[in-house]
């Protein structure tokens, strides 16, 4: 019980804040918005995505997106796979056969791999994939984009966001 009131108060901002409503986010023409059925919006300027159901804000969550250089792609898509436990195949550590890191924070186009190694991708947690490459997960949330253009979220987060959507569902990803 010691670590709850720490994660409370760590909240309260979030609480206390006049952040950006779904009217901010959202985009109209949206069928399944007015449905009943899931959809996301990811902003990326506000570093914010709503889980929507029905046109009504379901959730909201702080997230982290594709840094300089690794952009998160902006648009409309939908939801083409979800992998509960996916790994990255490009992102990870060169690990040796005991599991010991020989080489953390690895992109296998660009670092070789040191002999005796082997290549284990980064976790990727709740795994959303809306355009082949890019999609939402759990991760790591420093405050600002940083990610290689994925949608990083809290791990409860991205666990609600999995639950909630299907293959088909839209996303529509906003500067």
């Amino acid at each position: 019980m010691k670590w709850l009131l720490p994660r409370l108060l760590a909240m309260l901002p979030l609480l206390l804040c006049s952040c950006s409503t779904v009217n901010d986010l959202v985009v109209s023409n949206i069928p399944s918005f007015h449905d009943g059925k899931a959809a996301v919006v990811v902003s990326l300027s506000q570093q914010r995505a709503l889980l929507l159901r029905g046109g009504e804000e379901v959730a909201e969550t702080r997230i982290s997106t594709g840094r300089e250089g690794y952009d998160t792609p902006t648009g409309r898509f939908k939801v083409i796979r979800k992998d509960q436990d996916h790994r990255s195949s490009l992102y990870g550590e060169y690990v040796d056969a005991s599991g010991t890191v020989v080489k953390p924070n690895v992109d296998i186009r660009k670092q070789s791999r040191p002999p005796g190694t082997h290549f284990v991708g980064a976790s990727m947690p709740y795994f959303v994939e809306f355009k082949p490459g890019y999609g939402l997960h759990a991760g790591h949330l420093p405050g600002y984009a940083a990610s290689h253009g994925c949608v990083r979220m809290p791990y409860w987060r991205a666990r609600q966001f999995y639950q909630a959507v299907h293959l088909g569902t839209p996303v529509i990803v906003k500067q």
